[in-house]
């Protein structure tokens, strides 16, 4: 009887990303190994999901490694949910997602495909975490952050994930101090559009903008990221904000 995990690996990137072909190498070290990914970068996804057009997988092949490889013409969101449902014969012991290329960290989590397909994974009742590293080369130095992953996967297949909590892993670029338990920082993005013109006349624009901490405190991902530390941050799905239920309970409505 095999008694090694079953786990199952996607991201946002695409299959063909250096974060998730490096993800692959560490878990194989852990179980038995399934990737469901997007065919093509699915960055900012956030949480959506295909309901009006058709989805594809395609089986892979793209190293001599034992895992086996699925692409989904998808969402992260919908990986999660064809592996579930459709292509594995029992559910995921643990669903890692990453390593993005690029923060998750702060108010980042509400709009990562990463981070997404891990909770959409989380909904399932799967243990699972997003893996990220605030680097968005696609030559990014990933041998850094391997030992970091290795350790926290150890622990939560030791040591379980309670259901409604998935954590979010985020690795700051170079040398690592080491990992701290860290609460989402407050922040926003002062959002801005570049408007321009298209030769053909007319208007399209571009969406930039810059990000602002928000949050004095210094047990945050932010301030921990920028130490040099790794932040995990444990996230729920739950967004009911239960302290203001009594409130609302004193307002008169209509019957």
């Amino acid at each position: 009887m095999n008694d090694r995990p079953l786990i199952l690996i996607t991201n946002d990137d695409g299959i063909t990303a250096p974060g998730i072909r490096n993800l692959i190498e560490i878990m194989n070290e852990f179980g038995d190994v399934f990737v469901v990914a997007p065919d093509s970068p699915q960055s900012g996804m956030g949480h959506a999901i295909t309901l009006d057009s058709t989805l594809h997988i395609e089986t892979l092949n793209l190293d001599d490694g034992p895992q086996i490889e699925y692409s989904c013409s998808g969402t992260p969101a919908d990986c999660v949910k064809l592996a579930v449902n459709e292509i594995l014969n029992r559910k995921p012991d643990l669903c890692v997602s990453g390593i993005n290329h690029g923060s998750n960290s702060a108010i980042n989590v509400l709009y990562s495909g990463t981070m997404s397909a891990a909770i959409e994974a989380g909904i399932e009742g799967i243990p699972s975490i997003g893996f990220s590293l605030l680097d968005h080369s696609w030559n990014a130095d990933f041998e850094g952050v391997k030992k970091h992953i290795h350790s926290i996967v150890k622990n939560v297949l030791e040591n379980g994930i309670p259901k409604g909590i998935v954590l979010n892993v985020n690795f700051p670029k170079g040398k690592i101090k080491g990992v701290k338990i860290c609460r989402q920082a407050k922040s926003n993005w002062i959002e801005e559009f570049d408007k321009r013109v298209s030769p053909q006349g007319k208007e399209y624009y571009w969406l930039t903008g810059k990000f602002e901490n928000q949050d004095s405190g210094d047990d945050t991902d932010i301030v921990a990221l920028e130490k040099g530390y790794a932040s995990i941050v444990p996230v729920q799905f739950d967004l009911t904000a239960h302290h203001y239920i009594q409130k609302l309970n004193t307002w008169e409505f209509e019957n």
